[in-house]
């Protein structure tokens, strides 16, 4: 089986399914991972600093994805401004992907993340994998971003939550290490974007499925054939 993860920016695609990702590649499926930004140029001025970090990002998430048991590809579209860009130019690189690996399962962003390129990610990882009678794709999940779902504005119809969840207790620290090589983006607590509290984020979403740990996804799309 063969399985592709839409993410905005390098690191979202450890942070949300790091675990499951992880989990899919030790059984031998095939899993890539498709970043759309570098995730870095929003943060400077100066374009020759930028470029110069954004091979030091890239190298991190082929070494993360490499940690994971995952290939990947990256894109160039603006970090922090995915609402600048025709959403049609996202949907379009989102089929390719989806025509280059023949997914059955796609995980991409929630839809109500307070970071702007996640939504719309979601929104163009929706449009490309819609049910037309050639896609191979059965089911199409979103994942949490910690400090992203958990801040988005609060509105009844945006809300974060799971109706399906995956035993990550095996492979939880595989993640870790694979969020480690992202050491420039990790936070001291109470940020929740560090290693302790993803750690204690599998264990309480492991608790309300019963399980050790979890990772936890909305479904959005599930086509029984």
């Amino acid at each position: 089986m063969s399985v592709l993860c839409i993410v905005a920016h390098p690191d979202d695609e450890v942070l949300g399914v790091g675990g499951t990702l992880a989990r899919h590649a030790a059984v031998g499926e095939d899993v890539h991972v498709c970043i759309l930004s570098d995730g870095v140029t929003s943060r400077y001025d100066d374009e020759s600093a930028a470029d110069d970090e954004i091979e030091r990002r890239r190298d991190r998430a082929r070494r993360a994805c490499e940690t994971l048991g995952a290939t990947m590809s990256c894109y160039g579209f603006p970090d922090n401004s995915f609402d600048t860009v025709p959403l049609l130019d996202l949907v379009q690189t989102v089929e390719t992907e989806l025509e280059d690996h023949d997914p059955r399962v796609v995980y991409t962003h929630h839809y109500g993340d307070l970071n702007v390129d996640h939504e719309l990610t979601c929104r163009a990882t929706l449009t490309a994998a819609r049910p037309l009678p050639e896609s191979s794709v059965d089911r199409v999940l979103a994942f949490e971003t910690l400090s992203a779902s958990e801040w988005a504005v609060p509105e009844s119809g945006n809300a974060f939550q799971p109706t399906s969840f995956v035993d990550v207790t095996g492979h939880l620290e595989t993640k870790v290490d694979a969020l480690s090589v992202y050491e420039g983006e990790l936070r001291d607590r109470p940020h929740p974007r560090n290693i302790e509290t993803v750690r204690d984020n599998a264990r309480v979403w492991g608790a309300k499925a019963g399980i050790s740990a979890a990772e936890p996804f909305e479904v959005l799309r599930e086509v029984r054939r």
